[in-house]
């Protein structure tokens, strides 16, 4: 750290430190307050200034923000929690941090190390889940909000602590880091503002990560999810997770925890579904367009568990490049989104204005994988005087440039 980082962090740490006390508290509750009635934020700041102190009012109202976006995903927690905006930015899903808490104490591990604990979101997932917790961070800002936010939740059993995650796993034996029998480690994966893709430039790198995973069985490792398959290691499963459509965390689970090769996990309102398997299923075999269009879920493609998915439904894929399958129903499976095919032809704007035009259609959604048109572009450029509705998806066919004409139907 050079010097100007360091006089931040300590003042932040200063601002969090103050916000903890009785006074701070108040002055949460009067910032929450005012945004709750409407108030912008020069006036709201105003009369905060007047009300709590110059010392309280900028950090209460940052704060008092950053708990209102919380709220939907951290529940009643949010108003109990400390924030800054970078690590609300970066901090994990607690229904997910749950879910990873129950899996990695499920063997009987009673100790659980978080390298890494930014904002403390794991460490008070495992806290209340009933682990003694030691959490890490080289960031005086995390440890604090660490200290801070479990605290505040009445979670005893964590002791924070400043030590260099590097040197801890390379000290790790017989199954154990920093004194603890399970670990679970989120490297960082953002640089100076830019996001590094390269896992060896990643905090710590991907040596470490592959270390850990060799010394300490019981270990969960969040990493990209675009992370190339080649690098996980043998007995190591790999875990996409997804939400509403998209990724939002990828896993590595240590030997001691593995369970299966692959597993996709779809997290939805009130069901969570899993598809794995214990070994490479290869490619979903390639056939022509028929009547249904079916896009699988990201989880499942990154997993590399599409043509799980297409023995299930009957399906061929369209392209042995392309994740689209297609089969001759349509299909009630949690894991594609399904459309019937209307209309095949070779990718012609021209065309396929007129096409549309003729079927009375004003309103389109446009879809795309493996071709370089914009979506949004291409919608405006399709837009009519109709008051039909279609779905297009750009695509390829068998090698060559296509469009598809479908109609949505909810999956």
């Amino acid at each position: 750290m050079d010097r100007q980082p360091e006089e931040q962090a300590a003042e932040t740490v200063r601002q969090l430190r103050a916000l903890a006390t009785p006074d701070g508290a108040a002055a949460l509750s009067r910032a929450a307050s005012l945004m709750a009635d409407g108030a912008d934020a020069v006036s709201a700041l105003s009369r905060l200034r007047a009300e709590v102190g110059t010392d309280l009012a900028g950090p209460a109202w940052g704060v008092a923000r950053q708990r209102h976006k919380a709220r939907a995903t951290f529940g009643a927690d949010a108003d109990r929690l400390l924030f800054t905006g970078d690590t609300l930015e970066q901090a994990g899903r607690p229904a997910l941090a749950d879910r990873r808490a129950a899996r990695l104490l499920a063997p009987g591990s009673e100790s659980v190390a978080d390298l890494g604990c930014a904002a403390g979101t794991d460490t008070i997932a495992l806290a209340r889940a009933g682990a003694r917790v030691v959490a890490v961070d080289r960031d005086p800002v995390a440890r604090e909000l660490t200290l801070l936010n479990t605290t505040a939740l009445g979670l005893t059993r964590v002791e924070v602590i400043d030590a260099d995650v590097v040197d801890l796993v390379a000290a790790a034996a017989d199954g154990v880091v920093a004194g603890c029998r399970a670990a679970v480690l989120d490297p960082a994966r953002r640089a100076g503002g830019r996001r590094q893709l390269d896992p060896d430039r990643w905090s710590p790198p991907w040596s470490t990560v592959t270390a850990l995973l060799d010394r300490v069985p019981a270990t969960v490792v969040k990493v990209a999810p675009g992370l190339d398959h080649d690098r996980v290691p043998a007995g190591i499963e790999a875990e996409w997770i997804s939400v509403g459509g998209s990724i939002v965390e990828a896993l590595l689970w240590g030997r001691g925890l593995s369970a299966t090769w692959r597993r996709a996990t779809l997290v939805g309102r009130d069901a969570v579904h899993e598809l794995t398997a214990d070994q490479d299923p290869g490619l979903a075999p390639t056939g022509p367009v028929r009547r249904w269009l079916h896009e699988p879920d990201p989880a499942v493609i990154r997993s590399g568990l599409v043509a799980c998915v297409a023995a299930d439904l009957g399906a061929t894929l369209i392209d042995p490049t392309i994740a689209y399958l297609t089969s001759d129903g349509p299909a009630a499976n949690p894991w594609v989104s399904s459309y019937r095919v209307t209309d095949v032809l070779p990718f012609n704007l021209k065309k396929l204005r007129a096409l549309l035009r003729t079927q009375g259609v004003g309103r389109v959604v446009v879809k795309k994988r493996g071709s370089p048109i914009e979506p949004e572009t291409l919608a405006r450029q399709l837009r009519g005087p109709g008051s039909g509705s279609a779905v297009v998806v750009v695509t390829r066919v068998a090698g060559a440039p296509s469009v598809l004409v479908c109609a949505p139907l909810s999956g």
